[in-house]
C-alpha cells in the first residue's frame, strides 16, 4: 500500500538516543575532543583527530579547498546513527564522503565532522536472480558490484548504470548524485534502478524504503516517529524532461516517490547505508563503431538521421558518444582513429539478442552509416572487434580529459567545464551559440560527451590571462543553456562548485524550496551543509 506517511525507526536503543542528547546538552558547546571520547567509550567509534589524517578525507576531486576538525570511519549502521546522532544533537556540522571521485565538491567539508563510508561494506552483496534484484552497502566500488554480478549470474544479467568513474565511484556515491553512464536516457541513469534504500535521517532515525511504498500527496510528506508527526515539504518547481542532476527530485504535482528524492540529493536529507538494485538481461553481444566525420554540421545532421531510424528512442542503444571540436587535438592514437581530415567522430555501440548477430548487425549499421548522406566514408569506419582495437579506444578516449589537465597545469590555471543538457531540438543553436563566443575570445577548448541525450562537456582550458575571462564564458554557456530550456547538470550534480547555477537555471524560489525540505529534517542545516545552496 501507498501512503505519504513515513514511520521512522530507531537503531539504537532508546536509552542511547536519549543518553547521546544529554551528554551534547551538558557541554555545550561540544569539543571535538570530548565528544570523539564520548563516542569511542560509548559506542566504540573511532574518531580521529589527527590534522594530517583528517586532510586527506576532507576534499574530493573538484580541487576546493576544504578543512575539517574530525573524522569518523563507521563500520556499520549502528555506528553511523550515533554518529550522526551525536553530531546533530551537538550542532556540529558533517560531511559524508564516499569515494571522493565526484567534481562538483559535495563531499568537500566545511568544518565539522567528516564521515567516510569506506568501511561501510555490509551487508554483503546478496544476488537474487529470480527477481533480478542486487543488495549491496555503500562502501563498496560499483565496478566491483557490477562485475560481481557478472560473475554470479553467469553473465546473463548485469546492472546498466556505467558512468565512465565506474572504477572510483562507490555506490554511495552514484546514489548521491545520481550517477548516470553510457546508455541514453532515463535508463542510463541510477534513479531508474533504485528498487529499496536504508537511510538515516540526520538526527539517527531510520527510514526503511522501497519503491512505492511511500508517495508524497499534495507537496508532503508526513514524518512519524511515535507521537510525533512532521510535516516534510517535496520540491515542486518545474523539471524539464531531460536528463537532470541539477539540484533534488521536484515533482510539480506535488507526488514524488521517496526513492525519487533521496537519489540525486547530494546528501541534503541524509545518509543512505544500503541499497537494493535492479537487474537487466545482459545483451549476448555487442556490436561497436567507431567513425569519423567531416565536422559538427554532419555529426548533427547524423544524429537527427539516427534519431528517426530510432523512432525517437536513442536508449535502444548502449552508448552514443561524441568526439567534437578540438578533441582530436587533445587525443592519443587520434592518427589511428580519425580517418584523414576529419575533425569529429562518434562512437557508437548497438545491444544485440545472439553474438550470431553480430556480422548481420555489422553489415547493417555500416549501410546505415554510409546511406546517411552525412559525409561518413566507408574507410572512415572503424569495427571496434578486437581487444587491442578496443584497448585503443579506451586509451584515446581517456586520454582527453588527462592532456587538457596536463596542458593547464602547466598554464598554472585549470581546466573550467560544462556539464549542460538541453532539449534535442535547441541542441544545434545551443551549439552554435557556444562555440561562437569561444572562438571569439580565442579560448582554448575541446567539446566531447553523450549524444544520445544532447549532453556536452566543453573543456575550457584558459591561460592565466584569461582565466577571469573564461569564467565569465562558462556563466553566459549556462545561462544559454537555462534559456533554450535546458539544465547545467546532466551527471555531476551541484555540490558546493554549482550553487549559483541552481539559481540561474530553476531560481530563487525553487531554492527556497529546497531550503524548506531540508530544513524539516535537519533545522540547523548541518549534514553536507553548503551543497546546491549556502545555509
Amino acid at each position: 500500500m501507498t501512503t505519504a506517511t513515513i514511520t521512522t525507526k530507531e537503531i539504537l536503543l532508546p536509552e542511547e538516543y536519549q543518553f547521546i542528547d544529554n551528554f551534547c546538552q551538558s557541554h555545550q558547546p561540544v569539543e571535538m575532543i570530548k565528544l570523539a571520547t564520548f563516542l569511542a567509550d560509548r559506542f566504540g567509534l573511532n574518531v580521529s583527530l589527527d590534522p594530517d589524517i583528517v586532510a586527506g578525507f576532507a576534499t574530493d576531486s573538484s580541487n576546493l579547498p576544504g578543512h575539517a576538525d574530525a573524522l569518523c570511519r563507521p563500520a556499520n549502521e549502528r555506528e553511523c546513527a550515533a554518529v550522526m546522532r551525536a553530531c546533530f544533537a551537538a550542532k556540529i556540522p558533517m560531511t559524508v564522503t564516499a569515494g571522493q571521485s565526484n567534481l562538483t565538491g559535495s563531499a568537500t567539508a566545511e568544518g565539522g565532522m567528516v564521515i567516510a563510508l569506506g568501511r561501510m561494506t555490509t551487508p554483503e552483496v546478496a544476488i537474487d536472480l529470480e527477481k533480478r534484484l542486487v543488495t549491496v552497502p555503500v562502501g563498496m566500488v560499483l565496478e566491483e558490484m557490477r562485475n560481481l554480478v557478472l560473475d554470479q549470474s553467469g553473465g546473463k544479467l548485469y546492472y546498466p548504470v556505467d558512468p565512465t568513474s565506474r572504477s572510483d565511484a562507490w555506490i554511495g556515491g552514484t546514489i548521491a548524485c545520481n550517477a548516470s553512464g553510457f546508455i541514453p536516457g532515463e535508463i542510463g541513469a541510477t534513479r531508474e534502478w533504485v528498487e529499496e534504500l536504508s537511510f538515516l535521517l540526520p538526527n539517527g532515525l531510520k527510514i526503511q524504503a522501497r519503491r512505492g511504498q511511500y508517495r508524497s500527496a499534495d507537496g508532503l510528506f508526513q514524518l512519524q516517529h511515535g507521537d510525533q508527526t512532521t510535516a516534510w515539504p517535496v520540491p515542486t518547481y518545474p523539471r524539464p524532461a531531460i536528463k537532470n542532476a541539477s539540484g533534488p527530485f521536484s515533482a510539480a504535482d506535488g507526488s514524488m516517490d521517496f526513492i525519487d528524492l533521496i537519489v540525486g540529493s547530494e546528501g541534503l536529507f541524509g545518509l543512505v547505508t544500503a541499497a537494493v538494485l535492479r537487474l537487466a538481461p545482459r545483451p549476448a553481444a555487442y556490436l561497436d563503431l567507431f567513425f569519423s566525420l567531416p565536422g559538427e554540421a554532419e555529426a548533427l545532421k547524423f544524429q537527427d538521421y539516427l534519431y528517426r531510424h530510432l523512432e525517437g528512442d536513442f536508449g535502444r542503444l548502449a552508448a552514443l558518444e561524441y568526439f567534437g571540436i578540438n578533441c582530436r587535438r587533445y587525443m592519443d592514437h587520434e592518427n589511428r582513429l580519425f580517418h584523414g581530415d576529419n575533425q569529429v567522430a562518434i562512437y557508437l555501440q548497438v545491444p544485440l539478442d545472439e553474438e550470431s548477430q553480430l556480422e548481420t548487425a555489422a553489415e547493417e549499421w555500416f549501410n546505415l552509416l554510409l546511406d546517411s548522406d552525412c559525409g561518413i566514408k566507408a574507410e572512415a569506419v572503424i569495427l571496434l572487434d578486437n581487444e587491442p582495437m578496443k584497448r585503443t579506444f579506451m586509451e584515446a578516449r581517456h586520454s582527453m580529459p588527462a592532456n587538457a589537465l596536463e596542458l593547464v597545469q602547466q598554464r598554472g590555471t585549470y581546466t573550467i567545464m560544462t556539464d549542460t543538457v538541453v532539449p534535442q531540438d535547441q541542441f544545434p543553436a545551443f551549439l552554435e551559440y557556444v562555440h561562437r563566443i569561444l572562438a571569439a575570445d580565442g579560448v582554448d577548448y575541446l567539446s566531447f560527451g553523450h549524444f544520445g541525450d544532447s549532453h556536452l562537456h566543453f573543456t575550457i582550458l584558459p591561460e592565466k590571462a584569461n582565466l577571469e575571462r573564461a569564467t565569465e564564458l562558462y556563466d553566459q554557456i549556462i545561462a544559454r543553456s537555462a534559456e533554450l530550456g535546458g539544465v547545467y547538470s546532466g551527471e555531476h550534480g551541484t555540490g558546493k562548485r554549482k550553487r549559483k547555477d541552481f539559481i540561474r537555471c530553476f531560481n530563487q524560489e525553487a531554492l527556497e524550496q529546497v531550503r524548506r525540505c531540508k530544513a524539516a529534517v535537519d533545522p540547523d542545516f548541518l549534514l553536507n551543509r553548503g551543497n546546491v545552496f549556502q545555509p
